[in-house]
């Protein structure tokens, strides 16, 4: 890999990514703004970010950028041309425990539990980490009483 991605942005127009880069031969740090063409506010994000990142003009360079951050930039752009300001297309990435997924639409609730599967495998426990422990049982107090809590305990 002769070039080291350092940063990764969008610019809204004319519609780009922007890509901060260090050339490993010579050391220097550059920008390169890479046009995101026949990108409309009802494209495909995933499918435009592969094909962006597999272009044989482009493919060194986003080699080093994640195909998930490709995605949300994507995002970010496509919400701009949807009309969305930054600030809701960047909330639509942190998860919310009292939003209802019900409510979403199927590409919005997959993007949702991909980013719940994330937060899942950085919080799990691996059998090669050092504070494992095999079988660990928690006891977990009660802050509130319900009246179903009193009435179902028919020997459980």
């Amino acid at each position: 890999m002769r070039f080291e991605a350092k940063r990764c942005g969008v610019q809204f127009s004319p519609p780009s990514i922007v890509l901060i880069y260090e050339h490993k031969e010579t050391s220097k740090v550059r920008k390169r703004v890479i046009p995101v063409r026949n990108f409309s506010k009802y494209s495909d994000y995933s499918m435009a970010a592969e094909r962006m990142k597999n272009h044989p003009r482009h493919r060194d360079y986003l080699e080093g950028v994640s195909q998930s951050q490709l995605e949300r930039l994507h995002i970010i752009l496509r919400d701009h041309m949807q009309g969305f300001s930054l600030e809701h297309s960047l909330a639509s990435f942190q998860l919310d425990p009292d939003e209802d997924l019900n409510k979403l639409d199927d590409d919005e609730l997959a993007r949702k539990k991909g980013q719940m599967d994330g937060l899942f495998e950085r919080n799990r426990r691996h059998k090669d980490d050092p504070d494992f422990v095999y079988d660990l049982e928690v006891d977990f107090t009660a802050e509130e009483k319900c009246s179903w809590d009193e009435e179902s305990d028919d020997g459980f």
